[in-house]
C-alpha cells in the first residue's frame, strides 16, 4: 500500500513451504504466522517459519486463532506451548474472528482471559487482531488499553472509534511475494 513506509505479511500453514531468503530480499519488514488454534492445534508450518523469519532477520510475531466457548485457560496454555518471544520479537496475538453462539458478556470476558494470562507469561500487552466489524461491535471500548489489528480491506485506512488508533491495518487478502506460493 503506498503511502506507509513499512509493510508485513501475515502467513499460516496455507502458504505451505516458503523460502524465506527470497522473501527477506524484498520490502517486508515483519511477518505474523499464525502459531496455535483452540486448545491443541499448533500450525503444522509453525516450528519452520518461526525459525527461519528469525535466520533472515524478518521482524517476527505470533498469533492465536481464538475459540471462545472452549477452555481459556488450555488455549493460553497452547500458545505458550508453543512460541518462545525473544528480544525484538512482536507481542502475542489474539486472532478475533468468530464467537460460536457465545452471550457478548461471556466473550469479553472470555477474552480478556486470554489476554490477561498472556501478558502474565510474556509481560506484554497482546495485541487484538479482528475485522473493522467486530472491531465496532465487540472491541471498541471494552480493551482500548490493547494495541489493535485491524482487518480492513480498502485503500482507505480504517478509522477506529473513541479515538483510538491501530498499529497494523491489513489491508487485503491476497497479494504475490516471491517465495510464498
Amino acid at each position: 500500500m503506498e503511502g506507509f513506509e513499512v509493510h508485513g505479511i501475515d502467513i499460516s500453514h496455507h502458504q505451505s513451504y516458503i523460502n524465506w531468503d527470497t522473501v527477506a530480499n524484498q520490502p517486508i519488514d515483519f511477518a505474523f504466522i499464525k502459531a496455535t488454534e483452540g486448545e491443541t492445534f499448533c500450525d503444522s508450518l509453525f516450528s519452520y517459519n518461526w525459525s527461519e523469519m528469525n535466520r533472515v532477520e524478518i521482524k517476527r510475531g505470533a498469533y492465536h486463532f481464538f475459540h471462545p466457548n472452549i477452555s481459556i485457560e488450555k488455549q493460553a496454555k497452547n500458545f505458550i506451548d508453543q512460541v518462545v518471544l525473544q528480544e525484538g520479537d512482536l507481542p502475542p496475538v489474539l486472532d478475533v474472528e468468530i464467537f460460536e453462539g457465545i452471550s457478548e458478556n461471556q466473550l469479553l470476558h472470555n477474552i480478556q482471559e486470554w489476554l490477561n494470562i498472556i501478558e502474565t507469561h510474556y509481560n506484554i500487552k497482546p495485541i487484538i487482531y479482528t475485522n473493522h466489524k467486530s472491531y465496532k461491535k465487540y472491541i471498541a471500548g471494552n480493551f482500548d488499553e490493547y494495541p489493535i489489528w485491524i482487518a480492513r480491506y480498502s485503500t482507505s485506512d480504517p478509522t477506529l472509534t473513541f479515538g483510538n488508533s491501530w498499529i497494523f491495518w491489513q489491508y487485503g487478502n491476497r497479494g504475490t511475494v516471491n517465495g510464498i506460493e
